[in-house]
């Protein structure tokens, strides 16, 4: 089931997040975080801004965040940012597909024109994601990334709502 995150889901999606940190070229965060430190994160995201958890027998499994692509610049208010993370156990049985999907319902519901995903270019089961679900590579950043000198480059992912 997908429903609308709750505060206290944060802990679950702080733990999965943590292991895409320790999986190195999910995020770009190389430290672990804290629920305290994705306290204020999680308060960002309200209202025209939601989280949505996948959960299974009580257990959240994954999230998929919907965020402002560069906030307070009035000409993108059209323009969502996704992100999304699956526990590493329960990776490959279509939760992503799932979250994604409810996710593009979502945007058109809230009037967005535009998704966006911002993708490490190492991270090729998302790349792979974006794409199944009719995204395309809109831009590049080589070598902006780098883990502990393996460098790698952000690639951005688009595709319109309308």
């Amino acid at each position: 089931m997908i429903r609308a995150a709750q505060l206290h889901d944060l802990e679950s999606i702080t733990e999965i997040y943590n292991q895409a940190i320790d999986q190195k070229f999910q995020t770009a965060f190389t430290d672990r975080v804290t629920v305290a430190d994705r306290l204020p994160w999680f308060h960002e995201h309200t209202g025209r801004y939601p989280i949505f958890v996948y959960e299974a027998e009580g257990e959240v499994l994954g999230w998929i965040s919907i965020g402002s692509y560069r906030s307070g610049r009035a000409a993108l208010r059209f323009t969502a940012e996704v992100s999304y993370f699956v526990r590493q156990a329960h990776t490959g049985k279509g939760i992503g597909s799932a979250l994604l999907e409810h996710a593009l319902t979502a945007c058109r519901e809230l009037n967005f024109k535009t998704l966006l995903a911002i993708i490490l270019d190492r991270n090729i089961p998302s790349i792979k994601l974006m794409e199944k679900f009719g995204f395309e590579l809109w831009g590049s950043m080589p070598g902006v990334a780098d883990f502990d000198g393996v460098v790698c480059g952000h690639v951005y992912y688009g595709r319109s709502l309308l």
